[in-house]
């Protein structure tokens, strides 16, 4: 099984990016084997869409589950039509994650876990979809 972790930096060792679709890194790992490709996200910084985008890359990657702190509605909603499994709650590093996915201490989910727009930050989003302006 292909599993993705959304990630900071681009080792195992790397602490989780709680977002997904706005993510530093994607971590692509074969948790039996802990071998493993770091790929930047290149929808980081889309003008939108970026939840959309990162599912189609992930997708066309081979991913099987995703695994992440949050996923927005349309992040979600495209992983979920693309048959991926999607866990969330994901903290500390990447290796910590794949230890917890393997013994099956994350939550899965169908659904989106924060509002559109939640992973822009910088005061752009809310997380329950209201600008802040």
């Amino acid at each position: 099984m292909k599993i993705v972790i959304t990630s900071t930096g681009n080792t195992l060792d790397s602490p989780i990016d709680p977002r997904f679709g706005r993510c530093q890194f994607f971590i692509f790992v074969d948790p039996d084997t802990m071998d493993f490709e770091a790929v930047e996200n290149q929808a980081m910084m889309a003008a939108g869409g970026a939840g959309p985008q990162a599912a189609q890359f992930v997708t066309d990657k081979g991913a099987e589950a995703i695994i992440t702190g949050n996923v927005g509605p349309n992040a979600a909603s495209s992983l979920a039509a693309a048959g991926l499994k999607i866990y969330v709650g994901a903290t500390g590093t990447v290796r910590e994650t794949i230890n917890r996915f393997k013994t099956g201490q994350l939550q899965e989910v169908t659904q989106a876990t924060v509002g559109p727009h939640a992973g822009l930050g910088g005061g752009m989003g809310r997380g329950d979809g209201r600008r802040r302006w």
